[in-house]
């Protein structure tokens, strides 16, 4: 089993950055595909990032290509989320996710998630 607890969220003006960190426990996640998922009020949850086992490839949602950027420490058994350039269209409840690859059925272990919200 995998525990993945996300951390960093809150509250930042459009046109800021946050960065969002997921600590995994209970077994390490070098040999799992990682990923980043959010959820806004009244839609259905969607992909954002993937950053393979070992780091090597990463895949981004159209939306956040070019601002976001995912990263992974597999010394520390973390995950990384850099939201830069933020819009209020990426307020949401962000999930990290583990054992898959950008289709959300994938992947077999999810953290509770954390709010993140932009104001305009």
């Amino acid at each position: 089993q995998v525990q993945l607890v996300e951390s960093g969220g809150g509250l930042v003006q459009a046109g800021g950055s946050l960065g969002l960190s997921c600590a995994a426990s209970g077994r390490t996640l070098s040999s799992y595909g990682m990923g980043w998922f959010r959820q806004a009020p009244g839609k259905e949850r969607e992909f954002v990032a993937a950053i393979s086992w070992n780091g090597g490839n990463t895949y981004y949602a159209d939306s956040v290509k070019g601002r976001f950027t995912i990263s992974r420490d597999g010394a520390k058994n973390m995950v990384y989320l850099q939201m830069n350039s933020l819009k209020p269209e990426d307020t949401a409840v962000y999930y990290c996710a583990a054992g898959g690859w950008v289709r959300e059925t994938t992947y077999d272990y999810w953290g509770q998630g954390i709010q993140v919200t932009v104001s305009s």
